[in-house]
């Protein structure tokens, strides 16, 4: 086979989307969907159940890698109880576009942009188009996501926004292998804020876990409202990594 500038370039391009992928692992937030990587074609399905004061939601969260720098993100959301109208929430979705980014054997940074719509779960409800970011910092056994989102509402729909800010440390192994993949456990602590148009933002800390396997994640934990109606919450996630 021969060798020429093209294919050298190829693998070099190749060996740094690896570095990445492999130093970040399968970590992120518990309150967010944006800072996951994945790889060109690879798919990612997390369905969460959340509980506060006897109402119980489940959320429906999907990410498809286009590139290894392009990635759709899906979210809609199902109140299980109580019965009632009104249980189909919006869909959301977002376009993320790596902008930066920088891999080492030790850890990676990257920034991406994040742009999308929020389409309604019923004819009564107006949409909203939202836009923001997402930086992601690894380093040996910490990472740190950021990820901040406005959301402006269309006709009727009052405007709205979040961030989250979540540090996710491994606590075993100590020491990742050179190769091949290890099961991994992460303590998660998080700082997160909701907003709504007329409303004070709701401060949260959010404190959990996470069990990695190789093509599954189980985690969970417990949210906490710092003011406004200081509501707890419980939060229990599987996450399937196709």
């Amino acid at each position: 086979m021969k060798i020429n500038g093209k294919n050298i370039y190829s693998a070099c391009c190749a060996a740094s989307l690896w570095v990445g992928f492999a130093v970040s692992g399968y970590s992120m937030g518990l309150r967010s969907f944006v800072a996951l990587p994945v790889e060109k074609n690879g798919a990612v399905a997390r369905l969460t159940l959340e509980r506060t004061k006897g109402t119980d939601t489940l959320k429906t969260s999907a990410a498809y890698g286009v590139s290894a720098h392009q990635t759709l993100l899906f979210g809609v959301h199902y109140r299980l109880s109580p019965a009632g109208g009104n249980r189909q929430g919006d869909l959301s979705t977002l376009y993320r576009h790596i902008t930066w980014r920088e891999d080492s054997t030790f850890g990676t940074d990257r920034l991406g942009l994040l742009a999308g719509v929020i389409v309604p779960g019923k004819k009564d409800r107006d949409a909203a188009v939202q836009a923001g970011f997402v930086f992601t910092h690894f380093k040996k056994r910490h990472e740190i996501d950021i990820d901040v989102l406005y959301q402006s509402g269309l006709g009727n729909r009052l405007d709205g926004g979040r961030y989250d800010i979540s540090w996710q440390y491994r606590l075993s192994p100590a020491e990742r292998p050179d190769w091949g993949f290890t099961q991994e456990l992460n303590t998660v602590l998080e700082l997160n804020g909701r907003w709504l148009e007329d409303s004070n933002i709701t401060h949260q800390v959010t404190v959990g876990l996470q069990s990695v396997h190789q093509k599954l994640v189980v985690e969970g934990g417990v949210v906490r409202d710092l003011n406004n109606s200081k509501e707890n919450r419980l939060l229990f996630s599987i996450r399937f990594h196709l």
